[in-house]
């Protein structure tokens, strides 16, 4: 393996796949973008390391402002959003995503240089959408970073289809619980389609643990249409065992079903083999999102 080759994380042909679909400013008031190939791979590079910005090898990636300024700006415009949605786009039409989709969290440790920043203590806002940071609602009033047992975190919520490949993902405080994340990790899920037609939004079913079986997000799927394969609490057993005929039937669970839930686990475990992933050193939360984001297109690049 090459010096060049060990620090490329596309290969040519997945390269020839995104290269189309980013923003090449030509045709405006400004200087078109120069070697859009070197300064993303170092992007990618720089969170695969989990190196600091400034230590960019410069002679791979040109200077590191640069590579940083163009991450900024993909993730305030939203344009990692819009590749991964052409992605997306082009599996559905060829049948490629399984619509049995499972979803988790998982709790990343907050770097200091990733929390000396202005905040409040408690913010639970979630972030997950990104159109304009002129849109005050873009970035979360905490950075979605939260006290949790293990000090100063942030989650990544995902969720992926059957072949453990994401289709949504919302970042928020590491205090915040999964289950009250569901309704808005779902609504993350929009996948267009390639000719006429309205973007595919609902899952077939929703695979998922124990803390989401609450009984309001098993009324929420079950408003919209989708199965859930979620077990129960053992408090909820009791309680509804205890109120007799008035406790109601037990919901419906395919145990067979629920063995594939893992997938979302394997998701988490590919992600965080980024160190810039596993450990979060970005203050802001839209701009670690668009990491994930991009780990998220490689997934599917690869598959």
């Amino acid at each position: 393996m090459t010096s060049d080759q060990r620090h490329h994380v596309f290969t040519d042909e997945q390269w020839k796949r995104i290269e189309p679909l980013l923003p090449s400013n030509e045709g405006k008031r400004a200087r078109p973008f120069e070697n859009n190939r070197r300064i993303v791979e170092g992007i990618a590079y720089r969170y695969r390391a989990g190196i600091a910005w400034r230590d960019l090898p410069r002679e791979h990636f040109g200077p590191w402002r640069t590579v940083w300024k163009r991450h900024r700006r993909y993730a305030s415009d939203g344009t990692w959003d819009r590749v991964l949605a052409q992605i997306l786009a082009d599996a559905d039409a060829a049948g490629d995503i399984d619509w049995n989709v499972s979803v988790d969290g998982t709790i990343n440790r907050a770097h200091q240089h990733a929390t000396n920043t202005s905040r409040p203590d408690q913010d639970t806002g979630a972030t997950s959408n990104y159109k304009n940071l002129a849109d005050q609602e873009t970035e979360p009033a905490g950075h979605g970073i939260g006290r949790s047992r293990g000090g100063l975190t942030t989650k990544i919520h995902h969720a992926v289809d059957g072949r453990g490949r994401p289709l949504a993902i919302v970042i928020t405080g590491g205090q915040r619980h999964d289950g009250v994340i569901l309704p808005e990790v779902l609504a993350d899920i929009r996948v267009p389609r390639v000719g006429p037609g309205r973007a595919r939004t609902r899952p077939d079913s929703v695979l998922a643990d124990r803390a989401y079986g609450s009984s309001a997000n098993r009324e929420y799927l079950r408003a919209r249409g989708v199965k859930a394969v979620i077990p129960e609490k053992s408090t909820q057993i009791t309680a509804r065992k205890n109120r007799g005929h008035r406790g109601g039937r037990r919901p419906a669970f395919n145990a067979i079903a629920y063995r594939n839930r893992n997938v979302v686990e394997r998701s988490f475990a590919y992600a965080k083999q980024w160190r810039g992933l596993a450990t979060r050193y970005d203050k802001l939360a839209i701009v670690y999102r668009a990491a994930v984001v991009i780990s998220a297109i490689l997934t599917w690049l690869r598959q």
